[in-house]
């Protein structure tokens, strides 16, 4: 068969150089294999508004599958067709395979893209495709089952000359002999599940003591994810490093590397920032990891995109972790630092293609960093959380500006899927400016309506250690007072901006009100011109996270108020500004201008500059807060909505502070329900399988010293 020849520029586009490859718009056809000219994207958010995005540059059609939940979801909108597969639950909708390919065969689509999670790394899926004339754009199902089973794919990478780490692969499971071979290996170990990735069914225990109640939390969290237990034991490196090599495989036997990418910040296993190429690896082994990683890559006849995750450790030797066998969610910085589209690589080998670039065509320029934006708590362990997006502003995207999401303003982050919102991913000539860019980003990143990482991200990137690039997957934990610091004392001039602006905010209500009133009596209907000063001074008392100071204000003849706070005085002036949805506050605070970004929802000043970002609410009087005693106060309470897992007490059982009561699982994550206080159990309100909403009760418990006193009086 005679060669084909192609080069893509990252600004031109596809130069084609010999006419055995046709191309026309709408379509991408290899003469001799294949043509596609409609995908379907068999996944939601984010990525698939991802591909959607390349596939319209390219001139191909997009079908979007989503759920009851995913109704008037982002990547439903755009695309060019789109059908319903089902209920919120993604075992009833994303991950039904024949709703998939019935809904892939309906629309006429000649190619499924899978993006991440749910259905990429499934080898049936992948099988299905095949037997129904679908092009699968993923490696062949063998490669997929291969490298999915950790057991298998360390064999085969050991063949293949890859280092790996020692640990038990085998086939017995009991709990004794896993807890043997532990042993054998020696504390501390990494328990994990032999299929999925994404941290989850992956558990370490630190002793012999905590390893079968850590070995049974990855075979739950394993079934539920994967549907299957089957577990591996390895040596676990403290303090390693999480480095992963992008590599690209063609039909032709061609595959390349586009560098390494650094994954190490992680918390419970999972990456919340990325960056390539990896702070301070020399070419001498950033070449020895690529090189290693086609090899590995070769080794299963390697297909499409894929990365080879290694860990490595302080003296940068690396041993082969796990392949995943699809597009990695932080493939951007990839992409930044080669000036490739990994998407459009995707679907050019998909239809038969070779590699755009050689390996020594794929040049390595810049320095890239991806953070990746959640709705969660850090100040909570990092509980995801649901809600909606009452506001969302974003920076600007540009050449070395990319915002990668699936919302917008008024949509909502569900409860059935992954708590991320958008990854932010920026470019710079050096590391240096890379992370300039990136801080400033994220203080451009304003959302209000749930709580998110946005100020943790700021904390973590402007560590002394992370800017100087000693990164490590124990970074958190070992950081964590320096990126946890104690709450500080409010800024006077904060509270000053934020008192200013719900006087401002007041002062329009009152105005919307003078012209609208009928009522001649009226103070607020005069329209004399002449002003009456009801308050010339009034108290406004502003609560900043756990503080609660008294704000003095007092109204001054020239339309300024002076403020006293904390024994000072400020003088301050200012107007609101209205620039499309946001609101700016124009403020002078003794004579220092301020411009502020500001949201008022429900009495609560939401400020953004930046200097960050801050809360300042009104307190509500108890009198009108109707406080009960909390549900938490008497048992357990749901940190969020989500699935009852397990029952592990009954009514009557005495448990310890601490004791595990249930286990949930909500937003792909498994928690253990913990008990608040020592008692008895009075009562269970859940059942295994049943749905528990947000802050519901999940057990009524009785001290023991009350329980007693009750059967004294009885």
């Amino acid at each position: 068969m005679a060669a084909v020849f192609l080069k893509v520029h990252p600004h031109r586009g596809l130069r084609v150089f010999s006419q055995k490859v046709l191309w026309s718009p709408g379509s991408v056809r290899c003469a001799s294999v294949a043509r596609i000219e409609k995908v379907l994207i068999a996944n939601r958010g984010e990525i698939a508004c991802r591909v959607m995005r390349t596939a319209r540059k390219m001139g191909v059609r997009s079908v979007a599958v989503y759920s009851d939940a995913d109704r008037h979801a982002m990547h439903v909108a755009m695309a060019d067709e789109a059908y319903n597969i089902g209920p919120p639950p993604s075992q009833q909708s994303y991950l039904r395979m024949d709703k998939v390919l019935d809904v892939a065969k309906k629309s006429g689509a000649q190619a499924v893209h899978p993006g991440y999670g749910f259905l990429s790394e499934n080898t049936e899926f992948a099988e299905q495709c095949k037997e129904e004339g679908i092009i699968f754009i993923g490696p062949p199902s063998s490669a997929i089952r291969d490298m999915g089973i950790k057991s298998t794919s360390k064999h085969i990478m050991s063949a293949a000359g890859v280092p790996i780490i020692g640990g038990y692969h085998g086939e017995d499971q009991s709990d004794e002999t896993l807890q043997a071979e532990a042993a054998k290996i020696g504390y501390p170990v990494m328990i994990k599940a032999v299929r999925g990735g994404g941290g989850k069914g992956m558990r370490i225990a630190m002793s012999e003591a905590e390893f079968h109640d850590q070995l049974e939390s990855a075979r739950r969290e394993a079934r539920k994810s994967f549907n299957d237990d089957v577990m591996l034991v390895e040596k676990f490196v403290e303090n390693p490093r999480h480095v992963e090599v992008q590599v690209f495989g063609d039909q032709h036997g061609n595959a390349v590397y586009l560098f390494e990418r650094d994954c190490s910040v992680q918390r419970r296993h999972q990456k919340i920032i990325e960056e390539a190429p990896g702070p301070g690896i020399s070419a001498e082994v950033r070449k020895k990891l690529g090189e290693a990683a086609v090899r590995a890559a070769k080794a299963v006849n390697y297909v499409g995109a894929g990365t080879v995750e290694f860990i490595m450790d302080a003296q940068h030797n690396f041993y082969f972790m796990e392949m995943n066998t699809r597009l990695q969610v932080e493939h951007p910085v990839s992409e930044m630092i080669t000036g490739t589209d990994l998407v459009e690589w995707q679907l050019r080998v998909a239809a038969g293609e070779p590699l755009p670039l050689s390996q020594e065509e794929i040049e390595l320029r810049g320095h890239s960093f991806e953070a990746r934006i959640y709705a969660e708590d850090p100040n909570n362990d990092f509980l995801p959380g649901a809600g909606p997006l009452l506001h969302l502003s974003t920076p600007q995207g540009d050449d070395v500006t990319r915002i990668e999401t699936g919302v917008r303003q008024g949509d909502e982050v569900s409860v059935h899927y992954d708590p991320m919102i958008a990854k932010l991913v920026v470019w710079g000539e050096d590391r240096a400016a890379a992370l300039k860019k990136l801080r400033y980003c994220l203080r451009q990143y304003n959302i209000v309506g749930l709580n998110t990482n946005i100020d943790f991200l700021l904390s973590l990137s402007g560590h002394p250690e992370f800017e100087a690039g000693n990164v490590h997957t124990s970074f958190i934990p070992q950081h964590y007072a320096e990126l946890f610091p104690a709450p500080k004392a409010p800024a006077k001039e904060l509270l000053c901006q934020a008192a200013l602006g719900l006087l401002l905010k007041e002062k329009t209500h009152t105005q919307e009100f003078s012209a609208t009133s009928n009522d001649p009596f009226s103070p607020f209907g005069s329209s004399s011109g002449r002003r009456l000063n009801v308050l010339y001074t009034r108290t406004m008392n502003l609560q900043l996270g756990e503080s609660t100071v008294q704000v003095l204000i007092k109204y001054n003849p020239d339309g300024t108020y002076s403020m006293e706070t904390g024994g000072e005085v400020f003088v301050v002036s200012g107007e609101l500004q209205q620039e499309g949805d946001a609101t700016f506050l124009r403020c002078c605070v003794n004579g220092t201008l301020a411009r502020p970004k500001l949201v008022i929802l429900n009495s609560t000043v939401h400020l953004f500059s930046m200097e960050g970002s801050a809360e300042v609410s009104v307190p509500i009087p108890k009198y009108l807060a109707g406080i009960s005693v909390s549900a938490s106060q008497a048992g357990a309470v749901a940190p969020m909505t989500g699935t009852i897992e397990k029952v592990l007490v009954k009514a009557g059982d005495a448990v310890k502070k601490g004791d595990a009561l249930m286990v949930m699982l909500a937003m792909k994550m498994e928690h253990t329900i913990r008990a608040p206080k020592a008692g008895v159990i009075k009562k269970v309100f859940f059942t295994e399988g049943s749905q528990a909403n947000r802050h519901a009760p999940l057990v009524e418990l009785e001290e023991e010293e009350k329980k007693e006193e009750a059967e004294a009086s009885a």
